[in-house]
């Protein structure tokens, strides 16, 4: 090691305090990359919202994609990095990140970039609750770094809601509809994305990954180890074990019962969020309590039980599409009788968004 020439190009940096003031700075072109940016990554990593937030306002989509891409970075972490130490470093890196922007510091990185355009417009008062939702966001990816299965399907559940309803809870409140009765419909429609997301991650992560290769050819090993997140007691009530589906995959004893059950739930939460629509739609109530009411991030004025329009229900419903994909894809999973491992691609999904956008469906 040449510490002396080490210690020289420390010398070269500018003083902290410069740095930071030229971090802040970010020009027109600026964020035109970094928006530019954000859209790719959806487009390569996230397909279905990139085609979603096309039936946003325009208005909208800076904030849909600075958090969809941010999501899309902390999900990989994982897969991606060759221990959950790493990840984490990546995670307290993205933490960090969020509290600079919102100070009005941010990196310059595109996503925090874009982000910090979406914290300017809404001044700071209304970008608060968005502060909230994303830390809460990271803090539950940090959670799930080591992609353990979850104990209960409430814990899946609860998973779902800090992530899944969480990124569309955050979009709402920049569409300005501070609603109960939306947000409510948004828990239910991001529960079952979430679950939906675990079930689609079965045959990536039951699967071994590739072995990493040195510069000689020579196998260093895997980066991670496979790893099955259905819950525990759903595993536990079908008699199905991790180690028979990563010896024997899909043909495991109660896989599929297992991978049912978990669908099962998906499905009661989009039925439930469609028939609340629905009566939403006529001008009725729910039909029952929001669960998470009164909680961190989730009080309302009194008012925000009676503010629900036929106005602000089609201004939703760009958010609301969420729920088309995860249906799309428990139908598919259903005619694979349940085996994720044989669930193709949806060929019509830009189909059912415009058609579910038009009609105000999920």
């Amino acid at each position: 090691m040449n510490f002396p020439k080490a210690a020289s190009r420390a010398l070269k940096h500018p003083p902290i305090a410069a740095r930071q003031l030229r971090r802040g700075i970010a020009t027109a072109a600026d964020i035109s990359r970094a928006r530019n940016y954000c859209e790719e990554q959806l487009r390569k990593g996230d397909y279905e919202a990139f085609l979603i937030r096309s039936f946003l306002a325009p208005s909208t989509r800076d904030a849909y994609d600075a958090f969809r891409a941010l999501n899309l970075e902390l999900a990989r972490l994982p897969e991606t990095v060759s221990n959950p130490t790493i990840g984490r470093l990546r995670i307290q890196f993205w933490r960090d990140a969020v509290n600079q922007t919102f100070a009005g510091n941010p990196p310059r990185e595109p996503i925090s970039l874009l982000l910090s355009t979406v914290v300017s417009k809404l001044g700071t008062s209304g970008a608060a609750p968005l502060k909230f939702w994303l830390l809460r966001l990271i803090n539950i990816r940090d959670a799930r770094m080591e992609n353990n299965p979850f104990p209960t399907l409430e814990s899946l559940e609860d998973y779902a809601e800090k992530t899944y309803a969480t990124l569309m809870y955050m979009t709402l409140a920049v569409m300005s509809l501070q609603s109960v009765h939306l947000d409510h419909l948004a828990s239910h429609i991001g529960k079952a994305c979430g679950i939906v997301a675990i079930l689609r991650g079965i045959p990536i992560l039951a699967t071994p990954s590739r072995p990493v290769q040195g510069a000689s050819g020579s196998n260093l090993g895997t980066t991670r180890a496979p790893s099955l997140l259905l819950p525990l007691d759903v595993m536990a009530d079908v008699g199905l074990k991790e180690e028979d589906v990563f010896r024997q995959g899909p043909s495991a004893e109660g896989f599929q019962d297992a991978v049912f059950k978990v669908a099962t739930r998906a499905n009661d939460h989009l039925l439930t969020a469609r028939d609340m629509l629905k009566k939403l739609k006529r001008g009725e109530g729910p039909g029952h309590d929001y669960e998470h009411e009164g909680e961190a991030g989730q009080v309302y004025p009194q008012s925000a039980d009676a503010d629900i329009t036929a106005a602000s229900i089609q201004k939703a419903s760009g958010v609301l599409l969420e729920g088309v994909p995860a249906a799309e894809y428990l139908k598919r999973l259903e005619s694979a009788d349940f085996d994720p491992f044989r669930v193709k691609s949806s060929w019509n999904l830009p189909w059912r968004l415009w058609q579910a956008s038009k009609r105000v469906q999920i």
